[in-house]
């Protein structure tokens, strides 16, 4: 019988700000950071101990936070048998999620919330190593009735019940098979944000943006929302560069009030932005059905700092997004990201998840794959953010050719990172932040 020993957690940290990557308007200078975890088990394969990894992501201050709320947890699953464990990850879900002490500090949100999804993906992550599987074969080779199981109902049950989960799941069975052929052989779109973070230079843009063109991207996002001069023009720039042809979203990152966001995006409107993502505050439904009835055609997207499905539950019931962004260390793990994948596909709207950050890209592929493979069926007018830089830190790079995604062949969920990357880049003690700091 084999059982997690330990919990481990490390603070891992990058120093992103020296180049601006990942800079907007909410996160001028970021550190793109992780508390990184390892489930480990006393059980080995191939010689090897078995582990499950997974991450918290974050842009730099307050990692260490991150990193002691799920320190916290290894009580909870320190000494748990493995087979039970991982024969069904929504016990574990469930437990934590309506452990009466930790709602009070949520409920449901917040660095704890999070925490618990970080533990949540280890578990699944572990299963996928066992199951020799990437997670989106796990996902997608499940029954209609075990992904139904994974999921908690509670609060989005006057939205999507179970019954109608299970027969959206069911009416996407017969295709699957097919599905899994087109995925392997041509991926799945992938838009990029490499060229637009809010620090580059025009030139910049404009170069990074003739590579993103070149490279096949067929849509690309840009930052806003320092100053609306410089956002027109930068827009501008970023338009010559692409053509026509090509979609330009833009991401404001939370930096608005409504009016303020109606009013910016007025003044961008005649340079067709696609969407516009996260303009005002994520807990704001009503702000964003404000915005997105007064900005149409141009789409309202968010999803990235969503706290929970209830708060996705409310932004479809209100019709104030047109696009749904999950993220793969936001909400409480795998499991309830598939609910939030059963509410977007009641609703019909399409699903582009939120990627870039560390790892984020690695993971959140998967859940985009089994959204095309068993439940949506269909890539039309969906894509996954792509941002080309750290990938070099994990075992299984995300690979991105042609504009497109490609599926992952190796088991686990894409979070594992590099030994030397970790050493390298503890923090404080890493050899790249002592010698920043000396």
């Amino acid at each position: 019988m084999s059982r997690i020993t330990a919990l481990d957690v490390i603070d891992v940290r990058f120093p992103t700000s020296r180049t601006l990557d990942g800079s907007d308007a909410m996160n001028p200078e970021p550190d793109y950071s992780a508390a990184y975890v390892v489930m480990r088990t006393d059980h080995t394969a191939d010689d090897n101990d078995l582990a499950g990894y997974s991450l918290l992501f974050t842009t730099g201050r307050g990692n260490d936070v991150a990193c002691a709320a799920v320190r916290s947890l290894a009580p909870y699953v320190v000494g748990r048998d493995v087979a039970t464990l991982i024969g069904d990850v929504g016990v574990l879900a469930r437990e934590l999620t309506w452990d009466g002490q930790l709602r009070w500090l949520g409920p449901e949100k917040g660095v704890m919330h999070m925490a618990i999804g970080a533990v949540v993906n280890a578990a699944w992550d572990l299963r996928c190593r066992i199951d020799a599987k990437p997670l989106w074969r796990v996902l997608a080779s499940m029954s209609p009735a075990e992904i139904v199981q994974q999921v908690d109902f509670t609060y989005i049950d006057d939205a999507v019940t179970p019954a109608e989960a299970l027969a959206m799941l069911q009416a996407a069975e017969a295709g699957r098979a097919e599905r899994v052929d087109a995925l392997l052989e041509h991926g799945l779109p992938a838009y990029t944000t490499s060229a637009g973070w809010l620090g580059y230079d025009d030139a910049k843009v404009d170069r990074l943006v003739r590579l993103a063109v070149a490279d096949g991207f067929t849509m690309m996002k840009l930052k806003v929302g320092a100053d609306i001069e410089s956002d027109i023009r930068r827009l501008r720039v970023a338009r010559a560069a692409a053509g026509e042809d090509v979609r330009i979203a833009v991401d404001a990152n939370q930096r608005w009030g409504v009016d303020a966001a109606i009013e910016w995006m007025r003044q961008l409107a005649d340079l067709s932005p696609y969407w516009i993502e996260e303009p005002t505050s994520p807990d704001d439904i009503l702000g964003h059905r404000a915005i997105r009835d007064a900005v149409a055609p141009i789409k309202v997207a968010t999803g990235e700092h969503v706290q929970n499905r209830v708060i996705f539950k409310q932004l479809l019931q209100a019709g104030a997004i047109d696009v749904v962004q999950i993220d793969a260390c936001r909400v409480g793990g795998v499991n309830e990201n598939l609910a939030i994948l059963l509410l977007a596909a009641k609703f019909g709207v399409p699903v582009c998840p939120h990627a870039g950050g560390v790892g984020l890209c690695e993971m959140v592929q998967h859940l985009a794959m089994f959204d095309f493979i068993a439940l949506s069926g269909s890539s039309d007018g969906r894509w996954i953010e792509y941002v080309d830089h750290l990938h070099e830190h994990f075992a299984e790079p995300v690979v991105v050719a042609n504009g497109r995604y490609h599926a992952p062949k190796n088991p686990g969920i894409g979070a594992q990172m590099l030994d030397r990357s970790i050493v390298e880049y503890g923090f404080p003690n890493g050899p790249v932040w002592a010698t920043m700091q000396s």
